[in-house]
């Protein structure tokens, strides 16, 4: 499987496919990208069933960076993603992600819903009246970084109580201390200020989505609390929930997706 960096509105996106069958496109979290993503495994890819596109987005990974802050907002993300499927020839696709991915895949629904199948959304971060806190964070650990460099900003993390399914689990920690000594610390800290720019759709947007939705969420977490899912959950008229607080719940969500596309797919198709 190689990668190919693609020219999409100003950055050279890396991304990369697998699998066959219908079209996915999964984008991962602030400060991941495809390698750090893949080592989490929140989702077996093949084993899902479908043709996936995993992509760096716009200033991670092997993406190039960009100097607006803007350009780093979820909605601009989503514009992203469009152009990136539109390059590669995809018309109507499966959109999904984690974290700032769940974002790029709610903002993608809501600027083109024709072309959204469905929607994967795991771990919805901190969005609506609670993201300006979270904002803070994020300013706060650019400084960090750009003031004290990343092993400070790696101990401030680690200092931090995991969500419910990593307590106890070091390896976590380690993946994400390999994860950031992999960036050059101005360009993670520009990509924490651009996340300043970030919310979710507003919620008349999101109710407004008519597509069948999985909404995947762990619990013991304020950057991904459950509040954000189980209300995303009210608000999409045609979606499921699935909360874990361990890892063998989690490890039930690859199967979870594979079957709720099944269905999902078979019913926007029939």
């Amino acid at each position: 499987m190689s990668a190919t960096r693609t020219l999409v509105r100003g950055a050279e996106l890396e991304h990369e496919r697998s699998g066959s069958g219908p079209d996915l496109i999964w984008g991962h979290g602030l400060s991941m990208d495809r390698v750090s993503d893949a080592a989490m495994a929140l989702l077996r890819w093949d084993a899902i069933g479908m043709t996936v596109l995993r992509y760096d987005a716009r200033g991670h990974g092997r993406s190039t960076s960009t100097p607006d802050l803007e350009g780093y907002s979820w909605a601009e993300l989503a514009r992203d993603q469009l152009a990136l499927a539109d390059a590669l020839g995809i018309d109507r696709y499966v959109a999904a992600g984690a974290s700032m991915g769940c974002g790029t895949a709610l903002h993608a629904a809501v600027i083109a819903p024709e072309r959204i199948r469905a929607l994967v959304l795991v771990i919805p971060p901190t969005a609506w009246e609670t993201r300006a806190a979270q904002t803070e964070q994020w300013q706060q650990a650019a400084h960090v970084i750009e003031s004290q460099g990343l092993e400070a900003a790696i101990a401030a993390r680690a200092a931090l109580k995991p969500p419910d399914p990593f307590v106890g689990d070091p390896a976590r920690l380690e993946q994400q201390a390999a994860a950031t000594r992999a960036w050059e610390p101005a360009r993670l800290a520009h990509v924490m200020r651009g996340a300043t720019t970030a919310d979710l759709p507003a919620r008349d947007q999101i109710a407004r989505l008519r597509m069948p939705t999985l909404i995947l969420a762990w619990t013991g977490d304020p950057a991904h609390p459950e509040s954000t899912a189980r209300e995303l959950a009210s608000l999409l008229p045609h979606s499921e929930l699935d909360l874990a607080s361990t890892r063998e719940q989690m490890g039930r969500w690859t199967e979870l997706t594979r079957a709720f596309l099944d269905k999902a797919l078979e019913v926007r198709t029939a």
